[in-house]
C-alpha cells in the first residue's frame, strides 16, 4: 500500500482520510485543528505536524480544503506541497473551489513536474463516512488513472470529467441543479398542502408521475414520506444550506465569466442567501422548505 498525505480533516476530509487508512494505506493526516488531527489519529491515521511533514515521502497527496485561497496556499506557498513533496507524488484536490483556481493550481503543478487532478465530491458526510462518495475528476487521463485506486476507496462512483478544472465545473453545475430542484420540490409540497393534500398523498402521486426527482424521492423536504431525510430530524444536516450557498456562488461566478445565462440559479442563490442572512444557514439545504413556508 501507499504512503498518503491527507490535508484538511473537516466533516468530509476526516472520514475520507480514515477510509484510506482502513484500506491499508499509511495516511499522514494534517489539519490546522489539533482536535481534528487527534480524531483522525484515533481512527488509524498518523499525525503530521505540518504540510511538509505530511507530504514527506508521500506517494499521493489528497486535500479537502474550504476554498480556492486555501488550496493555493497549501500547494503553492513556500511551506506547501510543491516545495516539499516529491514530484513523483500524485496530487488530488477534492476541495470544491472556483474553476479558475483549480486550473491555476493544476497548471502550476504541471509546470513543476507533478501530476494533479481536481476531484470534488458529491454525497455529503454520510457518503464520506461510508465510502460511497461520487467523484468528478478533471485532469489528464493518465493522472486520472493513477488517482482512481485512491478514489475507489473513498467513493462508489468515479467519473473522468475531462480537462483540468472540469471536475469543479461538473460539481457546481450539478449542485446548482440540485438547489433549483429542491426549491421546486419545496414549493410543490407547500402548494399541495395549502390546497388540502397531505405530504404522503402528494408524495405517493408525484413520486410516480412526471414531477419525480431525487430531491423528492431520496431527500424529501416535507416531513414524513422519506424517513431518512433531514426533514424528519428538524432539518439537521446532511448538507448544510451554507455549503449549498457556497456552491451556488461559485456557479454564479463561473456563469458570469462564461456568459452563460442561469436565471434560476441566480434565484436559488438569492433564496439560500436569505437563509444565511436569517442565521439559518446551518440547517440542511432542504430546510429551505421552512423559508418557503414562512417558518423562518
Amino acid at each position: 500500500m501507499s504512503k498518503v498525505a491527507f490535508l484538511g480533516l473537516g466533516n468530509m476530509g476526516g472520514p475520507m482520510a480514515v477510509n484510506l487508512a482502513k484500506s491499508g494505506h499509511d495516511v499522514a493526516a494534517f489539519d490546522l485543528s489539533p482536535d481534528a488531527v487527534e480524531k483522525a489519529s484515533n481512527a488509524g491515521c498518523r499525525k503530521a505536524s505540518s504540510i511538509a511533514d505530511a507530504v514527506s515521502g508521500a506517494d499521493a497527496v489528497v486535500s479537502m480544503l474550504p476554498a480556492g485561497p486555501h488550496v493555493k496556499s497549501a500547494y503553492m506557498a513556500d511551506n506547501g506541497v510543491f516545495a516539499n513533496a516529491s514530484t513523483a507524488a500524485l496530487l488530488i484536490d477534492s476541495s470544491t473551489i472556483d474553476v479558475d483556481s483549480a486550473r491555476q493550481v493544476i497548471a502550476a503543478a504541471t509546470d513543476r513536474g507533478f501530476a494533479m487532478v481536481d476531484a470534488p465530491v458529491s454525497g455529503g458526510v454520510a457518503a464520506a463516512t461510508g465510502g460511497t462518495l461520487t467523484f468528478m475528476v478533471g485532469g489528464e487521463a493518465s493522472a486520472f488513472e493513477r488517482a482512481r485506486p485512491y478514489l475507489d476507496v473513498m467513493g462508489k462512483n468515479v467519473f473522468h470529467a475531462g480537462a483540468p478544472g472540469n471536475g469543479q465545473a461538473a460539481k457546481i453545475a450539478n449542485n446548482m441543479l440540485l438547489a433549483i430542484s429542491m426549491i421546486g420540490t419545496c414549493e410543490a409540497f407547500n402548494l399541495a398542502e395549502r390546497l388540502g393534500l397531505d405530504a404522503q398523498t402528494f408524495f405517493d402521486i408525484s413520486s410516480t408521475a412526471s414531477g419525480q426527482c431525487w430531491s423528492m424521492t431520496s431527500y424529501c423536504p416535507a416531513p414524513g414520506p422519506v424517513p431518512s431525510a433531514p426533514s424528519n430530524r428538524d432539518y439537521q444536516p446532511g448538507f448544510a444550506a451554507g455549503m449549498m450557498l457556497k456552491d451556488l456562488r461559485l456557479a454564479q461566478s463561473a456563469a458570469r465569466d462564461a456568459k452563460a445565462p442561469t436565471p434560476l440559479g441566480a434565484q436559488a442563490e438569492a433564496l439560500y442567501a436569505l437563509m444565511e442572512a436569517s442565521g439559518h444557514d446551518r440547517l440542511d439545504f432542504s430546510g429551505v422548505m421552512k423559508l418557503i413556508r414562512g417558518d423562518l
